[in-house]
């Protein structure tokens, strides 16, 4: 039997990376360094990735996608899209929080600790690869770093084709495509100023 054919996308952090898992087994990717305005690029480098394997849209058996921690902007251009592919397709959209998908190409043990700015990290530490031993969580970003002994954070990142693999082999119902932010969003909602109902 072969492997669904499985698009992954991960816009978490500072590039878009997508990848196609192929039925045979191989893997396609395409990495685009790059801190904003993934919105105007993503569908035309899905295309391209799919067209450059003989494949399209409707070739597409399910859609895999990180779901944070990240970037808040990106994290919701990925799931949205991820959630459109799926639901115009009718297909399984599989959601892979970003600490447990960097785990994916860690061998053994692995604490993951990413800079979150503001001087505080997110971490989680994996007895193997995709295998969690604690929950995701924010914390303060030098304790994390003396506690794992490092000066500072390894610059890891989502290896998308391991995404990718992973998600072939998926139980979708184990991996909802729900956001994971872990820190409230910078954006306040407006107190002043409402338009009056009438």
């Amino acid at each position: 039997m072969s492997s669904p054919l499985t698009l992954a996308i991960d816009t978490s952090r500072e590039r878009l990376q997508l990848a196609l898992a192929m039925r045979d087994d191989r893997v396609d990717t395409a990495v685009e360094e790059i801190a904003k305005g993934h919105a105007e690029i993503i569908m035309d480098r899905i295309g391209a990735l799919l067209a450059r394997n003989g494949h399209d849209y409707l070739d597409l058996d399910q859609v895999a996608v990180t779901t944070g921690p990240g970037s808040f902007t990106g994290l919701r251009i990925g799931l949205s899209v991820a959630r459109g592919l799926g639901l115009a397709r009718a297909i399984p959209v599989i959601g892979l929080p970003t600490l447990f998908a960097i785990s994916l190409s860690r061998p053994g043990g692995s604490e993951i600790i990413l800079d979150a700015g503001r001087n505080e990290a997110y971490r989680q530490s994996f007895s193997a690869p995709g295998m969690p031993l604690d929950a995701a969580q924010l914390a303060d970003l030098k304790h994390c770093l003396e506690a794992a002994a490092r000066t500072a954070p390894d610059d890891w990142r989502v290896d998308i084709a391991q995404v990718a693999r992973f998600a072939a082999l998926a139980d979708a119902d184990r991996f909802p495509p729900d956001p994971v932010y872990i820190r409230p969003a910078d954006a306040k909602p407006q107190i002043k100023g409402k338009v009056a109902r009438q």
